[in-house]
């Protein structure tokens, strides 16, 4: 697949994307902290593309500086004016609270301070339900979109979180019109194997599925990473499975597996991602320095998703 061919086919998969949104009301949304003009040129975007109806969170004079340098008119776009990064983190977590906002979208401020402010025990956005991110990429050399989770919150998670990072993938695969994901549980091998601990959780999700403990899905590993994204390599190593070869979710052992293999497909493969943290009262979407800003209208199209998705479905 020539260049010209895989931009093309990321710019049709987010351009259908964000078009699902167009019947949508725009997402009303703290952007925390954009005091930067790439952070400032996303929100602002995705408010003319009608995805989000922004409120912006953060020191004012720097949110205009930001503006200045990014050449856009605020107009009249609501500004919550705070003294620092904390402070807009904090503010934007009580619009949530207070329902004023549907939505939270960082800024220029660090991933770890407004994740504090969200699971915040005292005035945060917790749920029953553990926090998780996940990355939401088009491979141009896969056929459909792959979900990967979790790269960017949990480090280390145990066997009971994951089952929460893995309902929280399923849940957003549904909003994203995939009635039955398939979830491939990954590691370094498709066998359970006791020396490998990630090999017996995989093991233990999938019971978990069978017991009704995770819904809405089919669910399998241990897989390896060859056979479980390829229909070639699972034919080679006689794996029978509903989910080898074609899943739509991977679940990685950890933080920093995951991080290297989302990496590794956007600078080998040139895959294209957005992404959103759910679990919490409201999505979160987590843009990066480096995102063009078809992530950030991506990632907040998601969003928009997720939170309709929420709203029929009864849940707040």
């Amino acid at each position: 697949m020539n260049r010209s061919n895989v931009l093309n086919k990321q710019t049709e998969a987010f351009a259908r994307l964000i078009a699902r949104n167009e019947k949508l009301p725009p997402l009303p949304t703290a952007v925390v902290h954009p005091c930067d003009p790439e952070s400032l040129r996303g929100a602002f975007m995705a408010w003319r593309r009608k995805l989000i109806r922004p409120v912006l969170v953060g020191p004012e004079a720097k949110i205009r500086r930001a503006a200045a340098e990014a050449r856009v008119n605020l107009g009249g776009l609501p500004i919550v004016s705070t003294e620092h990064s904390h402070a807009a983190a904090d503010a934007a977590v009580a619009l949530a609270r207070e329902g004023r906002v549907e939505c939270l979208m960082k800024g220029s401020l660090h991933t770890d301070e407004l994740m504090a402010a969200v699971v915040d025990s005292n005035g945060g956005l917790r749920t029953a339900r553990r926090v998780s991110h996940v990355f939401v990429l088009n491979v141009p050399t896969y056929p459909r979109p792959l979900l990967i989770t979790d790269a960017a919150i949990n480090i280390n998670p145990d066997l009971e979180i994951k089952r929460d990072i893995v309902q929280n993938a399923i849940d957003l695969a549904h909003a994203l019109g995939i009635a039955r994901p398939r979830v491939a549980i990954l590691s370094a091998v498709e066998t359970v194997t006791p020396k490998i601990p990630s090999t017996i959780d995989a093991a233990a999700l999938c019971k978990m599925a069978d017991r009704g403990q995770i819904t809405g899905a089919i669910l399998d590993g241990p897989l390896a990473f060859d056979n479980a994204i390829s229909e070639a390599a699972r034919r080679a190593k006689h794996i029978e499975s509903a989910v080898a070869g074609r899943p739509d979710i991977l679940v990685v052992p950890d933080l920093e597996a995951g991080n290297m293999l989302v990496k590794q497909l956007q600078y080998l493969a040139r895959a294209q991602s957005a992404g959103v943290v759910l679990g919490a009262r409201v999505p979160i979407v987590l843009t990066s320095r480096a995102d063009p800003v078809r992530a950030r209208l991506a990632s907040c199209a998601i969003a928009a998703l997720l939170r309709d998705h929420s709203m029929k479905r009864g849940v707040r």
